[in-house]
């Protein structure tokens, strides 16, 4: 019996992982510069609020428990 052969060249991981990941960032449909900064200017807006309300609840415990206490 005749068999051949073959011989599996391991690729080295390193080299793997960046032709990988090259293959998936060439599959991202990336955000055009308006829909980027859409999304910038509802994250920004949306952490303000958030700091603002959050701001405001602390005041609120604070006030309160300095009531509480009698400070």
């Amino acid at each position: 019996m005749n068999k051949s052969v073959t011989v599996n060249a391991k690729e080295n991981p390193i080299i793997k992982y960046f032709k990988d990941t090259r293959a998936e960032l060439r599959k991202v449909t990336w955000p055009t510069r308006e829909e980027a900064t859409n999304l910038t200017v509802v994250v920004l807006v949306v952490t303000f609020t958030m700091a603002m309300i959050l701001g405001a609840v602390d005041f609120l415990f604070a006030q309160f428990f300095r009531l509480l206490v009698g400070g």
